[in-house]
């Protein structure tokens, strides 16, 4: 325990995801010792996150506009939509740069032990985004974990009667990976979604 503001600063930073009190109390330190200028600015660019990050109207990503850039691209498909979790997904898939469609950001996932149901997520948007007739596949993207999968599965069923194709991401063995250190869960996965190869 340190005295004071050094702390709450500590205290305050291991607040943050991923950041537990090891790597809290070495960012403290960093800031103390670090040039005011570089603090001010720090302190100046978290100021404008807040004032001038919002959500975009449409897909629910992080935007500085009242959409964002992939809404406003008149290039995207607006026949797919591929539903994720997070906006760090929704930058994880642009990487690839194999979906060409829009997205729509969750805001989480179904987790009924931190007390999150459909209700805290954004699935009523996704209904209204979906009574667009334009609209011909939902492509389900949410992690490949307990929580993920039971979100897939919810949004399936709820989106099943709607007409409209549905798929979920296909998972299984990493590149590079070895097969006896995969989870069962993994390997089942890999399993199910095995294609055909050559003729």
């Amino acid at each position: 325990m340190y005295e004071g503001i050094i702390q709450d600063l500590i205290d305050e930073l291991g607040k943050l995801p991923g950041i537990g009190p090891k790597s809290a109390q070495r960012i403290a330190f960093h800031i103390v010792q670090s040039e005011r200028v570089d603090i001010n600015h720090l302190v100046e660019v978290l100021r404008l996150v807040k004032e001038k990050v919002r959500f975009c109207s449409q897909c629910f990503n992080v935007a500085e506009e009242e959409e964002c850039k992939i809404c406003r691209d008149p290039r995207r498909d607006n026949s797919t939509i591929c539903v994720v979790e997070e906006s760090k997904d929704v930058v994880a898939i642009e990487r690839t740069r194999e979906f060409k469609g829009k997205y729509h950001v969750l805001g989480g996932a179904i987790s009924p032990i931190d007390g999150i149901g459909p209700d805290n997520l954004r699935i009523k948007e996704l209904l209204t985004r979906l009574s667009n007739t334009e609209i011909s596949e939902v492509i389900i993207a949410t992690d490949p974990n307990l929580e993920g999968e039971a979100t897939a599965t919810y949004l399936s069923r709820l989106l099943k009667p709607l007409n409209v194709k549905i798929t979920r991401l296909a998972s299984g063995l990493p590149v590079g990976g070895d097969l006896e250190y995969a989870d069962e869960v993994t390997l089942g996965r890999a399993f199910e979604g095995r294609r055909l190869l050559g003729d």
